[in-house]
């Protein structure tokens, strides 16, 4: 790792600590109502829409919050799914582009209402500016407003006592969207646009060739044409809510989506910031900080070193082209390394650390192509994934995740001490253990399940375009991608077909219902339980031990599940490569 490589990383890690604890405690406030600041600026227009909507503000128990939050996913599937199959008869359509057809629809629906954004589809060659507007950026928003409300209702499930509510899901919706995500994405996508990312409603615009080229029937071809858009704002929440979804097909590589250094360190910054932040929230709700930091130590405990290896696989270049004697020197700050499918302009390193970041927080946006990494350098976004998104995750989404596995990390913690396992004050039982195992457990037999659901059928192998293990990883990812609300791809399989866009919608619907509704339960049965005072044999959740333990569990249930999955796959192919 070259010292440029590591002097970014540590800047970035720098940044990235600094803003966590001033944004958690700010968002805190926002949903305890304590923010003075919010309050002035954001409350007028807080009330008024709820007025407009005719939200009442009473407290739900937690069948009605998962009630709401179901509801809400619902209306939003059938929002989505009715502006593609009607963009052609809409207005802010420039290029003419029909309806989109029945099961990429239903794909794309699910995947931005269940905030996971897989995209089967080109952006600019398929989506109208009032599609990507109304339907793809407006669900940014909300369904990561969506996540970050069912965390909140989690944490206050840990915070009450002899509770039978948890928060009204309208009201945390609309904060989370308005004092939180809206005003963050407006100055992020200002500097963006600063940046060169375009915003405009223009028609794609056409550009003269430096050099002509000659068309497939001996045509010469003179001129490109290139397609822009409203793209700053989309970029701008996409990072922040950890949807993911380019506004271009190739995403954060495009260079009107992310057209310079400073622009790249920005997203990447965007993609951890808020569950990064959301840490130092729970701490502040729960009355005890160092418990938010706890779990942001176990991440990190687990993502710094992931983005060590990924970027050392990827410095090691390939194999198969050392003895042809090809330079694979990037510059003279990438010495070496892998750079197929890389941006010169981001090298290796920016490429490397986009990839662990963007698989941890259940973004999946990229600036590089993952499908042309190493086999390791490809294995650990994959395993990421697999691991549940609880590596910072999906905003909320992530944290309530971790949450499930730090329940059991005291669940086994008592069993070895022989005490009845306690978390934040609260008895943990067995109706706590039967949900988080639910948490845990679904989202991987989904991806096992649909994996060799695909590899088994006819038409699953079909669209398979690279044979032997690399296939088996493409579509291994899809599911891992897809049941974890991830988003991002391999390439090399044809997803967008029917058998493909209804397998993945069903992961993905998955790997968001079986994960939330399991977690509302929890928080309902703990909000209802009194406070336990801490005894002589209580584990403290705040300590390194605690941080060791927590970590270890996610590991362990992430090896021991797709570890022979694993092995068929990019072990193998790295295996092979150096066989040969």
């Amino acid at each position: 790792m070259t010292s440029n490589t590591l002097l970014q990383l540590a800047i970035y890690f720098a940044v990235l600590l600094a803003c966590a604890k001033p944004l958690g405690l700010y968002m805190a406030r926002v949903y305890s109502g304590t923010s003075k600041g919010a309050g002035k600026v954001f409350g007028p227009i807080e009330r008024l829409i709820c007025r407009l909507c005719g939200i009442d503000q009473k407290e739900m128990t937690w069948q009605h919050y998962a009630g709401a939050a179901v509801s809400f996913t619902f209306v939003s599937f059938l929002a989505v799914y009715a502006l593609q199959r009607l963009q052609g008869m809409l207005p802010f359509n420039p290029q003419a582009f029909p309806a989109v057809t029945p099961d990429s629809s239903f794909n794309t629906a699910v995947s931005f209402a269940t905030n996971t954004n897989w995209q089967g589809y080109g952006g600019e060659t398929t989506m109208s500016y009032l599609t990507q507007m109304l339907a793809l950026t407006v669900q940014n928003f909300v369904s990561a407003a969506v996540g970050m409300a069912v965390l909140v209702a989690v944490i206050r499930g840990f915070a009450r006592r002899n509770a039978d509510t948890i928060g009204n899901f309208w009201v945390d919706l609309v904060r989370g969207t308005i004092s939180i995500l809206l005003p963050l994405s407006l100055v992020w996508a200002v500097v963006l646009v600063s940046q060169g990312v375009v915003q405009t409603f223009s028609p794609s615009v056409e550009a003269q060739l430096v050099e002509p080229l000659v068309a497939a029937d001996g045509t010469p071809v003179t001129t490109q044409q290139i397609a822009v858009g409203p793209a700053a704002s989309q970029v701008a929440i996409k990072q922040l809510g950890t949807n993911g979804g380019g506004f271009f097909n190739v995403n954060s590589a495009h260079p009107l989506e992310n057209p310079t250094p400073l622009s790249n360190f920005l997203e990447v910054l965007a993609i951890l910031l808020l569950p990064a932040a959301l840490c130092c929230t729970f701490g502040e709700m729960v009355g005890d900080r160092r418990q938010g930091w706890a779990l942001l130590a176990a991440m990190l405990v687990i993502f710094v070193p992931l983005v060590g290896v990924t970027v050392f696989a990827e410095q090691q270049g390939l194999p198969a082209l050392q003895p042809l004697g090809v330079d694979q020197q990037a510059s003279a700050l990438q010495p070496g390394g892998n750079m197929e499918g890389k941006e010169t302009r981001f090298g290796i390193g920016n490429s490397a650390l986009w990839a662990v970041a963007t698989t941890a927080a259940s973004n999946g946006s990229v600036n590089a192509m993952h499908d042309s990494f190493t086999p390791i350098g490809g294995l650990v976004p994959m395993w990421l994934m697999q691991l549940g998104e609880v590596i910072f995750g999906g905003v909320g989404s992530g944290l309530y995740g971790m949450l499930a596995f730090a329940i059991v990390a005291v669940f086994l913690s008592g069993l070895m001490v022989g005490r009845t396992p306690e978390y934040l004050g609260k008895k943990i039982g067995a109706y706590e253990m039967k949900m988080a195992s639910l948490v845990i457990l679904l989202p991987c037999a989904m991806v096992l399940i649909g994996t060799a659901c695909a590899v088994m059928t006819t038409v699953g192998r079909a669209t398979i375009y690279n044979p032997g293990p690399h296939g088996f990883s493409e579509v291994l990812y899809a599911l891992s991608s897809t049941a974890n609300n991830n988003g991002s791809a391999f390439a090399g399989l044809g997803a967008n077909i029917p058998f493909y866009n209804g397998l993945l919608g069903l992961a993905m619907l998955v790997g968001r219902l079986c994960v939330m509704l399991p977690m509302l339960a929890i928080a309902g049965s703990l909000a209802a339980k009194k406070l336990v005072p801490p005894g002589p044999g209580t584990l403290p959740t705040h300590s390194p031990l605690f941080v060791m333990v927590l970590s270890a569990v996610v590991i362990v249930v992430g090896a021991l599940t797709f570890f022979p999955a694993l092995a068929l796959g990019p072990i193998v192919e790295q295996l092979l490569q150096h066989a040969a």
